[in-house]
């Protein structure tokens, strides 16, 4: 929208697509602004998964408390992933301590932030216990491995232990095998932080600079290793619109097709667009469709 670009923020949410190692992404960006918070209400219902961005510099802020709520009523699994490293006055570790005292969340660090401000660098994965960081030269397309500098490694030691213990809560046998002396190597921890994420047993924080494109790679690879899948989700409970009876609809092509249709605008140039989230079954051109709303049939162009 022309409003959008003029104020630099999202009035209406928008959908778009893209790929990431072999992985489709459908993003809906929603707004940031408390007048817009309706828009929030009406696309978080049909997510699967979320990605809070925090202002590095002010935290957590009033209207991502109300985002955060309505996160909660809909069970949406959620990452956080603090923005705007660079910029002055940053303190991820301020915004890692608000999201438990403001939003009563679970924050579990999987990066820590090499330097701050003007001298942030890049991040420290704590997975992997590696330094990663951008090269200016190419605006952040590209990055490298790096031993992780000598004066963050007691902090970079003592918050992958909490990570490791808050993830291994997930498994009993993961549990007995830490309890034992046995360390979850990397994709054992991946895994578990997945399960935490689906259960919303707390929710992993990363940081960056989208701005720079540092730290971007990253969150990418954490949305399609943590967040669930349409198919990881469970089946959602509806009516049969024959006998008026609840039943439920499975993320499966074999199930009976079943979607909800979460917004509607007008577009100047191809005229009515209806976003829907399909939940079951397969969606052709052509496909008769049954409105449970007005209590009539219509077909796909």
């Amino acid at each position: 929208m022309t409003q959008e670009q003029e104020r630099g923020i999202t009035i209406t949410s928008a959908a778009t697509t893209c790929f990431w190692n072999d992985h489709r992404l459908n993003i809906i960006d929603t707004p940031g602004h408390v007048d817009f918070t309706i828009e929030v209400e009406r696309s978080l219902r049909v997510l699967d998964g979320a990605v809070c961005v925090l202002d590095g510099n002010q935290g957590v802020e009033p209207q991502t408390e109300t985002v955060w709520r309505q996160a909660d009523k809909y069970d949406v699994p959620r990452v956080v992933f603090v923005n705007k490293m660079d910029k002055i006055g940053a303190d991820f570790y301020m915004c890692v301590d608000q999201i438990v005292t403001r939003v009563g969340g679970k924050p579990v660090c999987m990066q820590l932030p090499i330097g701050a401000e003007n001298n942030f660098k890049g991040v420290i994965d704590l997975v992997k216990m590696k330094g990663i960081v951008w090269e200016d030269e190419n605006l952040g397309a590209n990055f490298k491995e790096v031993d992780i500098p000598a004066d963050l490694q007691e902090a970079a030691e003592e918050y992958r232990l909490k990570l490791v213990e808050a993830a291994v809560e997930m498994d009993d046998d993961a549990m007995e095998a830490y309890l034992d002396g046995t360390m979850p190597s990397e994709a054992e921890l991946k895994r578990l932080v997945r399960i935490a994420v689906y259960r919303r047993a707390f929710h992993p924080v990363f940081c960056g600079s989208a701005f720079k494109n540092k730290g971007v790679q990253p969150l990418l690879d954490a949305v399609v290793d943590f967040l669930p899948s349409p198919a990881d989700r469970d089946g959602i409970t509806a009516i049969d619109f024959k006998t008026d009876e609840p039943t439920t609809r499975n993320p499966t092509d074999e199930d009976p097709f079943s979607m909800l249709a979460f917004k509607i605008m007008d577009d100047p140039f191809v005229g009515t667009i209806t976003f829907c989230r399909i939940y079951s079954g397969i969606l052709n051109t052509g496909s008769q469709m049954f409105n449970s709303s007005r209590d009539k049939k219509g077909h796909t162009l």
